[in-house]
């Protein structure tokens, strides 16, 4: 998502759980006792109800209030808040980002915390869908290096959902947007590598369920105040059964970043966001843009596919790092990092190594 600053999602709001509003048309609440539980049309209601567990949607008078709460009758945590007061009525002068989900505003809550609000740009039962799975996916994450959701408020018109605030915008501004005075050094890098492959690799093995975020690319990593990455925008993603190898699905994802066997066969599997994160590293060691066009001509150059097609001439590689990589590191630690980017990137996904195995890198393992 294209953002002025940043946007996004995680767990939970201090020791809670992420929670919402419920859904109030076309029969999609229940209620019980005093509380709320979200109810959604198959296909998704069984899914809803076997991730969320004791997530609770508390209901509010006003359908524009979000909330917050841990489900926990005993230890209430609930925070509630119209969101259009908080957003100034979605003021021009509050836009963060416009994507193809939702527009992003900066809000101020009653006790002065800055947060993000996605609101749904399209009413539908696709975009529905997607936000909802967004909340179901993202109360089972619980990852520094994952943007927090801390609620959602589906009563309104259309959909919204509330993050935590992320004040330095994307990954993708600052490799390719950069000014003298927005430059990320060789080893802010090498950290932000390093929190991602972290975040991706507890999303494939740690979560409770492995989950596939099918959408890994430097505009969904955000920046926090000291540059640490949090990994964003989760409308796509999967969770998928611990014993099951792939996800068969119609074709989505971002030119450029897409697995060229998913692709081919519609079966995206964790060697997909494999994939999507070597581009990343491309990314990160030239700061070129993984696909760019020439506007006089209309021509497309891929340049994830020159650094593919190179990738058994080392001088080749050099032509295209970033002069300011060079002069900062090591031939060795460049050379590590654009054999793992080869490895990632690899055309075949039985010769991509897993997010796991990533991790264990030297130089990149060294999440801080």
């Amino acid at each position: 998502m294209e953002s002025k600053h940043a946007l996004t999602p995680s767990h939970s709001y201090s020791s809670a759980t992420a929670a919402a509003s419920p859904l109030s048309n076309n029969g999609f609440r229940s209620k019980r006792g005093s509380n709320w539980s979200i109810r959604v049309p198959d296909p998704m209601r069984e899914r809803t109800k076997a991730t969320h567990k004791g997530l609770n949607f508390a209901q509010t008078e006003d359908k524009n209030t979000m909330c917050v709460t841990n489900g926990d009758h005993r230890e209430s945590n609930t925070i509630t808040m119209p969101l259009d007061k908080a957003t100034n009525n979605y003021n021009a002068s509050r836009l963060l980002g416009q994507g193809a989900q939702g527009t992003v505003y900066k809000g101020m809550l009653d006790d002065g915390r800055i947060v993000a609000v996605k609101k749904s740009m399209i009413l539908g039962g696709g975009k529905l869908k997607q936000f909802i799975n967004e909340v179901v996916i993202l109360s089972q994450i619980n990852h520094r290096h994952v943007v927090k959701l801390l609620g959602c408020c589906l009563e309104t018109e259309v959909p919204l959902l509330v993050y935590e605030f992320v004040p330095n915008g994307t990954l993708h501004q600052f490799l390719h947007n950069q000014t003298e005075e927005l430059v990320l050094t060789w080893d802010v890098r090498l950290r932000i590598a390093t929190e991602v492959s972290g975040a991706l690799s507890y999303l494939h093995s740690a979560a409770s369920m492995p989950i596939y975020h099918r959408d890994v690319k430097s505009k969904n990593i955000l920046l926090d105040a000291k540059y640490r990455a949090k990994v964003a925008d989760f409308g796509t993603s999967r969770s998928i059964k611990i014993d099951a190898t792939h996800l068969t699905t119609r074709v989505e994802g971002t030119f450029g970043y897409m697995d060229p066997e998913y692709y081919q066969s519609n079966q995206y599997t964790e060697k997909s966001d494999v994939y999507n994160f070597g581009v990343v590293l491309f990314e990160l060691l030239t700061r070129k843009k993984p696909v760019s066009s020439n506007d006089s001509s209309e021509e497309v150059m891929s340049h994830i596919t020159s650094f593919i097609l190179s990738s058994t001439d080392e001088s080749k590689w050099f032509e295209m790092i970033d002069p300011r990589v060079l002069k900062e590191s090591g031939k060795v630690d460049v050379l590590t990092l654009a054999n793992l980017t080869r490895k990632c990137v690899s055309l075949t996904r039985t010769s991509r190594p897993t997010m796991k195995e990533v991790t264990m890198v030297n130089g990149i393992g060294r999440d801080s």
